[in-house]
């Protein structure tokens, strides 16, 4: 007895490894999100931090108290999804989009369609509405954006950020988009009305179809080079010929070939056929 007792996860049986692989197996069931598919050590790491935060020596504890307390679910989410997020992140790379491709996918078509996945608290796809707007385009251009966690979703509905996000943002379109309040910027109505937020699993939900423009910027690093793989296809798939995938700074694929995309630009892949 003195050595179950030593072992807080003796009490049910598991060892640390099958602690957590019930872990997963069990929040799969219960929400349709594949931990697998995540990289073990970061996401377990990271989870574990939070596990103990309420003071719950297994996993199979802090998942009981997971699905009792929708606070404790809704911090599990927001931590699981790794929302870090500003608007115009690398401009450089945003400032190609604006002066490059959109000019040339207006030219060519009377309506763009564009998804920023993954999307967070909704500054990637406000980025994409404030220079469509500047460019003429937000009118005639249908903006998705996409996330699995419905806080982050309710967060960028809410349109409202503190000054940091801002922080790469041209001052121009800070004044003409924002108005500020109390040390915070809310964003206008007029970039609220353009897009529309919608939840969604990227690994398990099908994708939409001739999309323009795909933006899925640093997500896929937290994932396996098998869940790559297959969101690689998916959004390949999900391109009109000629559309663009942009993705993140640490997340160049390199063989894009295989996906049937080629490189357009630094961080931009395009559909080939």
């Amino acid at each position: 007895m003195g050595d179950r007792s030593a072992n807080p996860l003796a009490s049910g049986g598991l060892s640390e490894d099958e602690d957590f692989a019930r872990f997963i197996v069990n929040i799969k069931k219960a929400t349709s999100i594949d931990l697998s598919q995540y990289k073990e050590n970061q996401m377990r790491r990271r989870l574990t931090t939070l596990r103990m935060k309420y003071g719950h020596q297994t996993f199979q504890d802090y998942f009981a108290a997971l699905t009792a307390s929708d606070k404790i679910r809704n911090e599990f989410l927001d931590r699981m999804t790794i929302n870090v997020s500003e608007f115009w992140r690398n401009p450089n790379r945003w400032q190609v989009l604006k002066d490059k491709f959109f000019p040339a996918m207006l030219k060519d078509n009377g309506r763009l369609n564009v998804w920023s996945a993954a999307c967070s608290t909704g500054e990637e796809p406000y980025t994409l509405a404030m220079i469509l707007d500047s460019l003429g385009a937000l009118d005639k251009s249908s903006l998705l954006a996409t996330d699995i966690d419905e806080g982050v979703l309710a967060k960028a509905k809410d349109g409202v950020y503190l000054e940091r996000s801002l922080r790469d943002v041209p001052p121009a379109f800070v004044s003409k988009y924002f108005s500020e309040a109390d040390g915070a910027y809310k964003v206008s109505d007029r970039l609220k009305k353009a897009i529309k937020l919608q939840k969604q699993n990227l690994l398990l939900d099908s994708f939409g179809e001739r999309y323009d423009l795909i933006v899925c910027r640093n997500v896929m690093i937290y994932f396996t080079e098998e869940a790559k793989h297959l969101l690689y296809g998916k959004f390949a798939k999900a391109l009109k010929p000629g559309g663009l995938l942009f993705v993140g700074s640490t997340e160049q694929i390199f063989s894009p070939g295989q996906y049937g995309l080629e490189t357009a630009d630094t961080f931009f892949y395009r559909r080939v056929n």
